[in-house]
């Protein structure tokens, strides 16, 4: 039977056993790790079986509407038992899924034929993130995401109640603050501090939350982008499946487009894309962040909640969060928008928690501060790169274009083979002047975009064409430094100066900048590491 967490009981203090050399355990965990190995909530027995359906779902669509054009009975069949293999794959899976607690470690056993152990030591986890998705919700339901901060990969108890979830987290939270700030939690401990009670904290500092005037934002992001060439790929695939050319309507509203002028067919065209941009880049923006919050709790950790259909609870510890990025798409600029992402170490995609959606670019900066717990760095005027680096950019942003004129005029005049022979003679170089003409303005956006600046706690790097990025590392954060140089760099007298560390991408890369000022800038952010190395 699945363990069900006891509702609090009231207040009562309980102090610690000074004959017990070890410090009391919560009385959740305590209980947990009495109980021994635990099956998840039986009411996963529903959750599986749908989860494995919905992954059936497009070849049990694609087989039902080949036999359907058949005219053949036997597609049922095959849905009968698709629905079959789910629910046996269901039963299997929460049948052969257990964990539990031990005094040191949270382990997961899960398979049938391939056994496998997951362990994470309790005063290691730093990230406790509750998911729950609508068939979740409905069951009151949650997948908790356990993480240590080690690598990004965490263990999932999917199927406690929402009860359980919200103790868990606050309880494994807690014990690994009290194992890494034992001073701290003396020197603030009380009898009532190891009650049986699971507290919410007390001093939230609630540092964004959504305002729907932002969506105004959304159709401007290049996420919405994928979103739509994800739509536009599923209706090229399944086009010819769907009834769509036997409905009248359709058919006449074809006919009409195609017997009016050229222009009018491009005009709607383009009027229809632009309101499938726009309708379907929103409601993304909507899905995913609905009800968005992002709080300081009391233990300074950073929680980001989000999500419409699927709730996304996510904990950041904040001595794990090293810095963050502001990212500004080429069309989110010219609306004064920008995004922002939390660099840390062992969460996230590649070290990176999106915590903004696209946004105004003030109120980013204002929150970006909030979270670097200094002002400036998102605003400061940053220190160019010099006429060198524009040289050198510029030069490496025409390599495309040489190789494009050099596959043209090979075949041409080497060869003796034209392969545009019925094109008019000044097309290929029209297009290989304005494939030259976009490079000189990317490369010119690149230069303008390039710079880097120093505060009293963090180095900032801004680079980017198309996505201006500028990010804000800590300099504590900072474990090394490489110094590289291309042939072509060290003509110019320039390098790539690399910070290293354990969050974000590992590294932030100050590109083509000066040797010089490479040196001067690595030794004012960690004095001393690089001593005699750029001399």
């Amino acid at each position: 039977m699945p363990y069900d967490l006891p509702a609090p009981p009231p207040q009562q203090p309980v102090g610690p056993d000074p004959d017990d050399p070890k410090p009391p355990e919560s009385t959740v965990l305590g209980r947990l790790e009495a109980q021994g190995w635990h099956r998840l909530s039986t009411r996963m027995l529903v959750v599986h079986p749908v989860r494995t359906l919905m992954s059936l779902a497009v070849p049990l669509l694609l087989i039902t509407l080949g036999f359907n054009r058949g005219e053949d009975g036997r597609w049922l069949i095959y849905v009968l038992g698709g629905g079959v293999i789910a629910l046996v794959v269901g039963v299997l899976t929460w049948m052969f899924t257990r964990y539990r607690f031990t005094p040191e470690q949270l382990q997961l056993r899960t398979g049938l034929f391939s056994r496998r152990v997951l362990t994470a030591p309790l005063d290691r986890i730093r990230s406790v993130d509750i998911e729950s998705t609508p068939i979740h919700r409905v069951l009151g339901l949650a997948k908790v995401r356990v993480g240590t901060g080690v690598d990004s990969r965490q263990i999932e108890l999917d199927g406690l109640t929402q009860e359980q979830a919200a103790v868990l987290r606050v309880e494994l939270l807690r014990r690994s603050q009290e194992v890494d700030h034992p001073a701290a939690t003396a020197q603030e401990g009380s009898p009532q501090d190891t009650s049986e009670t699971v507290r919410p904290p007390a001093d939230e500092q609630l540092l964004a939350r959504i305002d729907w005037s932002w969506l105004r934002f959304a159709p401007f992001s290049l996420g919405s982008l994928v979103v739509v060439a994800g739509v536009a790929g599923v209706l090229f695939q399944f086009g010819d499946d769907l009834p769509v050319d036997e409905v009248g309507l359709v058919r006449e509203a074809w006919a009409w487009a195609v017997a009016q002028a050229l222009l009018v067919l491009v005009a709607g065209t383009v009027l229809l894309v632009a309101v499938g941009w726009t309708l379907l880049s929103t409601a993304s923006y909507v899905l995913n962040w609905w009800n968005l919050r992002l709080v300081r709790e009391a233990n300074t950790n950073i929680r980001l909640s989000r999500g419409l259909l699927t709730t996304r609870s996510q904990t950041l510890e904040r001595a794990k969060v090293r810095g963050v990025s502001m990212g500004e798409p080429f069309l989110l600029r010219f609306v004064r928008g920008a995004e922002l992402s939390a660099l840390a170490t062992g969460v996230g995609l590649g070290g990176t928690v999106k915590v903004l959606p696209p946004a105004p670019r003030a109120v980013v900066q204002s929150v970006g501060h909030e979270l670097l717990e200094e002002s400036g760095p998102l605003t400061m005027d940053l220190t160019g790169h010099g006429p060198r680096a524009r040289r050198r950019i510029h030069v490496s942003q025409q390599w495309g274009s040489l190789i494009t004129a050099a596959l043209v005029a090979v075949p041409t005049y080497v060869l003796d083979f034209w392969w545009f022979a019925t094109w008019p003679w000044w097309l290929p170089l029209a297009v290989l002047g304005g494939l030259a003409l976009l490079n000189v303005l990317i490369a010119e956006s690149a230069w303008r975009n390039l710079g880097h600046g120093l505060t009293r706690d963090h180095l900032v790097v801004q680079t980017g064409a198309v996505v201006r990025t500028r990010a804000a590392l800590e300099r504590a954060g900072i474990i090394g430094w490489v110094v590289h140089q291309n042939f072509f760099q060290r003509r110019l007298g320039l390098a790539d100066l690399i910070a290293t560390t354990a969050a974000g991408g590992e590294s932030l890369v100050a590109p083509n900048i000066p040797l010089e000022l490479a040196a001067d800038l690595a030794d004012r952010a960690t004095p001393g590491m690089l001593d005699g190395l750029l001399a």
